[in-house]
């Protein structure tokens, strides 16, 4: 099969084609980011954060820009196929990815690590690489984990519970800044509406999901399905027998879980215990 003819040579991947448009209509416009954040009544660093691929931004955003830059739509649809591209997925996530992006509702139970949806870029980069990804294929994967997180913007965002095996605060980067950046957006997203973060302690003794990462997706018309998850593979559950079976468990761990007031309380506590940059230190 002959090779696709490149007339352009930008990208051909929905996310990072989505960022190169961002980037080129700036330049060309010879605005700057605080310039433009200024004018549309943003924070700038969000739209450094949408030219570098970190985050998507939300509609509202897009047609702001599109407007701004005399694009009418233009922005807004590559918005729309970026944000539904799972290409970017490695091929056993898409077909959860798929049914995450319907879900009214998701509820998880996390035993060692922080769901994608909380992770910062610093977390995800170092679980990642410790997975053994590296070069192009960590950075894409860090890309695509950045991008879940728009799942939970917006006015329409689904509820999410995650609770969270005390064992997942315990195990601490190993740079020091970027796991202070992440307990802080940790209890930053605690306070949202639509989120509730719970610590399971140790002090809870046993349970059911001890070796467990689960996600349970409410769908629409009521049906819901399970995801198991752990180092090597996932496995998605949509036998109503099988899902009601991990659910009991996963109640059982709710109601030995601290309460979310109480569980920000931990993440706060764990986040005056971790230490100073030395280079922030009074000298």
């Amino acid at each position: 099969m002959p090779q696709r003819r490149v007339i352009t040579g930008r990208s051909q991947e929905p996310r990072q084609r989505f960022a190169e448009e961002l980037r080129t209509l700036r330049a060309g416009s010879g605005t700057s980011l605080r310039a433009l954040g200024e004018r549309l009544g943003w924070d700038w660093s969000l739209f450094g954060k949408m030219e570098k691929g970190e985050t998507l931004g939300s509609p509202e955003v897009v047609q702001a820009l599109d407007t701004h830059y005399g694009t009418p739509g233009l922005l807004l649809a590559l918005w729309e196929v970026a944000a539904g591209d799972h290409t970017q997925f490695r091929e056993r996530y898409r077909r959860y990815m798929a049914l995450e992006a319907e879900a009214v509702s998701l509820w998880h139970f996390a035993v060692s690590v922080l769901p994608g949806l909380l992770q910062t870029p610093g977390y995800a980069r170092e679980v990642l690489a410790a997975g053994g990804l590296k070069g192009k294929e960590l950075e894409q994967q860090v890309e695509a984990r950045m991008g879940r997180r728009e799942l939970l913007e917006g006015e329409d965002a689904p509820r999410f519970r995650t609770i969270l095996s005390e064992a997942v605060l315990r195990t601490a980067l190993l740079d020091t800044s970027e796991w202070r950046g992440q307990l802080e957006h940790l209890a930053d997203m605690a306070e949202r509406r639509n989120v509730a973060v719970q610590v399971l302690p140790f002090s809870a003794g046993p349970y059911g999901l001890d070796s467990t990462d689960v996600w349970f997706l409410r769908l629409p018309h009521g049906r819901t399905v399970a995801y198991t998850e752990n180092a090597h593979r996932g496995d998605l559950i949509e036998d109503s027998a099988a899902v009601e079976k991990l659910q009991g468990a996963y109640d059982a761990v709710r109601d030995l879980a601290l309460s979310p007031a109480e569980s920000r309380k931990i993440v706060l506590r764990m986040l005056e215990e971790v230490p100073c940059d030395p280079s922030t230190r009074a000298s």
